[in-house]
Formats: C-alpha cells, sequence, structure tokens
C-alpha cells in the first residue's frame, strides 16, 4: 500500500506487477511454496483492489448471504446452511475500510451520524452496514448474493419452486396485464421470482422499475428506466425516497411500474398507480402469508395517510389483482406456497373478499429429508376481463 500510495488510477496490471516483485524479494530469504505464491498474489490483490477476504466468498457462486459480524465472526449460506468461515478481520479499521469502500461506489455515506445505509456491489449484490456506535461489536456487514445471469422460470420449475401449470397461469396474468404483488418472509426468493416474472412483459412496453438498491434484472425490454432511491446526506437533507420516484414515474408515460419492495407510506402512491391506468404493475413485501401481506398494506398506507380504513381496502381491492406467496420450507427449499386472487370489497363485512387459486400441498419427506409436495390448482380465476381485453379469452 505505501507503494502505491503516490498514484492516483493505477490499472490491475501495475498492482499485479508490484505484487510479483514483493513476493519476489521476500522468497528471496523465506521459501514460500507456489500454491502459497498464488494464494498471497490473490489475496493481496483482494486487499488493495477489492473486498479483502470477503472477495473469496463473493466469487463463490455457490454462497448466497455473507454476514460479518464486525471483527467477531464472519459466517456464510450455502444451499440453504449457514456456516462459519475460518477466516477474519483482525482490526476493526480495516473493516470500517471495506465499509466506506462499499458504500463509497454508490455515492453513499456511512459514518457515526449516518450509522446504517444500504448499497449494492457491481454485480448487484444486496450491502446493509451497521456501524458503530449503534453496532457494538464493530462494524456489520450483511452481503446477499444474487446470481450473475438472471434465474428463468425454467430453472424454478426444475428446482420444483413452483409447477408448470402454475408458470402457465402467471405468464398469461403479467401478458393480460394484471397487477401482481408478490409476498414472503426474508430469503423466500422474492426479488429472484420477480425477475422470472418479468420476463413475460410484453417487449414493446414502456417499463420503470424503482428500488431503494438496484437489484432487479429485467431482460429484453429496450424502453426500460431504472430508478433507485437515494439517502439524505450528512446534514440530513436531500433524500430522495421511493415516494419521490414514484410520483415522477406517473409523469414518465410508464405503461408497467415495478417496484422492488414496499415497506412503508409508499404503499398509498403503488395504490395510487395501480388504481391510475397503470395495468401489469409487479411489487413485493414481506409477509408471512397473503392475508398478512394485505394488513402489512393497509398499515403502510396508514403510516403515510389519516384516511377511513374502509377506503384503503377498497384501494386494495381495487388496485392488486393477484397475490403471489413464497416461503421457505423446513428443508430450507423455496416454494410458491400460495396464489391468491382479490375478488373485491365486501361492504356488508367490511372485508377484502378473495379465494385461492394455486396452494402447495406437502405429500410427506423422501429419504434425504427433502420436503415432497406439489402446488395444486384450487380455484379458476373470476376476474377474466383483462383476459378477455388482451384476447385470452
Amino acid at each position: 500500500m505505501e507503494q502505491l500510495e503516490g498514484y492516483r488510477e493505477i490499472c490491475d496490471e501495475e498492482i499485479y506487477h508490484s505484487i510479483d516483485e514483493l513476493i519476489l524479494q521476500t522468497g528471496i530469504d523465506f521459501y514460500i511454496r507456489l500454491s502459497e505464491r498464488n494464494e498471497l498474489r490473490r489475496e493481496l490483490f483482494n486487499s488493495v483492489r477489492r473486498l479483502d477476504i470477503l472477495q473469496e466468498l463473493i466469487d463463490d457462486d455457490g454462497v448466497t448471504e455473507i454476514m460479518v459480524n464486525g471483527t467477531e465472526g464472519i459466517f456464510f449460506e450455502r444451499d440453504g446452511k449457514l456456516r462459519r468461515w475460518e477466516k477474519n478481520f483482525h482490526s476493526r479499521e480495516r473493516l470500517e475500510d471495506i465499509a466506506q469502500q462499499i458504500v463509497g461506489r454508490c455515492n453513499r455515506i456511512v459514518n457515526e451520524s449516518v450509522p446504517i445505509v444500504d448499497a449494492r456491489l457491481e454485480n448487484g449484490a444486496r450491502v446493509n452496514i451497521v456501524m458503530p456506535p449503534v453496532a457494538l461489536n464493530g462494524p456489520v456487514i450483511t452481503i446477499r448474493r444474487f446470481p450473475d445471469s438472471p434465474i428463468r422460470m425454467e430453472q424454478l420449475i426444475r428446482w420444483n419452486t413452483v409447477s408448470q401449470e402454475a408458470v402457465d397461469f402467471l405468464k398469461t396474468l403479467v401478458r393480460s396485464g394484471y397487477n401482481i404483488f408478490i409476498s414472503g418472509g426474508t430469503g423466500s426468493g422474492k426479488t429472484t421470482f420477480m425477475n422470472a416474472l418479468s420476463h413475460y412483459i410484453p417487449k414493446d412496453e414502456r417499463v420503470i422499475t424503482i428500488e431503494d438498491n438496484a437489484e432487479l434484472q429485467i431482460q429484453g425490454v429496450a424502453n426500460l428506466v431504472r430508478m433507485e432511491a437515494r439517502n439524505a446526506n450528512t446534514e440530513g437533507e436531500k433524500a430522495i425516497t421511493i415516494r419521490d420516484l414514484i410520483k415522477s414515474s406517473l409523469r414518465m408515460r410508464p405503461d408497467r411500474i415495478l417496484i422492488g419492495e414496499i415497506r412503508s407510506s409508499e404503499a398509498i402512491d403503488l395504490l395510487q398507480a395501480l388504481n391510475t391506468g397503470h395495468d401489469g404493475s409487479i411489487s413485493t413485501g414481506h409477509a408471512n402469508s397473503p392475508e398478512d401481506m394485505l394488513s402489512r398494506i393497509e398499515t403502510m398506507v396508514l403510516m403515510g395517510m389519516e384516511i377511513p380504513l374502509p377506503a384503503v381496502r377498497r384501494q386494495i381491492a381495487s388496485g392488486i389483482d393477484v397475490i403471489v406467496h413464497l416461503g421457505r420450507l423446513r428443508d430450507k427449499s423455496r416454494k410458491v406456497l400460495q396464489i391468491l386472487e382479490i375478488l373485491g370489497y365486501d361492504n356488508l363485512s367490511g372485508e377484502i373478499r378473495t379465494q385461492t387459486l394455486y396452494e402447495f400441498e406437502e405429500e410427506g419427506e423422501d429419504e434425504c429429508g427433502r420436503i415432497i409436495g406439489s402446488l395444486k390448482p384450487k380455484a379458476e380465476l373470476s376476474k377474466r376481463y383483462k383476459l378477455a381485453r388482451a384476447g385470452y379469452g
């Protein structure tokens, strides 16, 4: 680092050249095996140019989650199982440097006054960073790694995440302009499923994506606009929220709006978009069931505006057509557990009427403990006017 300090800009080849010279000089006094030389070369380059010891996990296609608990340990998830890594950061200062390096590339800030930030890596991985004094055991970094190439529905069918029949049904709904909401718990595969579902959007439409951190990988849509929220600066000003982006998107002549996730009062702006002619829009949210998701949307709307609950429920019933709920089962597999149709608002009971179209039914376990089951059809779609309008009868 001292040798490279005087350079403002330096290419990867020059860094490798400096590392090779350093290893060569060290090898005069100390015997270093070839395997150790190659390992040293890679680790030194990662510490200078990339994310130090984390780079090895980030480059591993089998790793889906990386959790750095300060200097007290690094854990990662592979094949749905958490494991502890043998490597570790021995210095809080080095870990803080890595955190600053990550947020700096996203033009974001993290420090004692702004100790919590969401960011992303160049490969699209989602990053959450919590710094002291909020994090008591040093900087905490959580990285959600996504596949380098978007997962298609064909792969999800092979993994038994969803059935071919349900995919054909959802494909028709997307092309017909049904508003679809994807719900599920943390790590249930909502973003992956939304990416796969977006492949069925007609390629001649104008699509706008809105996210806290850009994660969606929409393929094949030429008229695509991607927008990302921005945190406030150190003075707590000039933040660009999801609400701001939704309002702006309505003036950008979108055919469809795809919102990565709703967490708060932006739910009311989403419903307004769904109820003002932007058919075929898709969004996601955290919930334990489709019914819980409806309740959460109600709560989020009321966080942004004080309006009567019946009015909120009418907006939800009118705006959302179908909820697809995903979950992780006890064998760590991800499944589409339920597809629910929103039938409308019941004036007598004051509730949103729904019916289950598909539901996952467990049939047992195999000898390896994997859950056996299938997504079974339960009812026919009732609201068919969009299908008829799109020519599907």
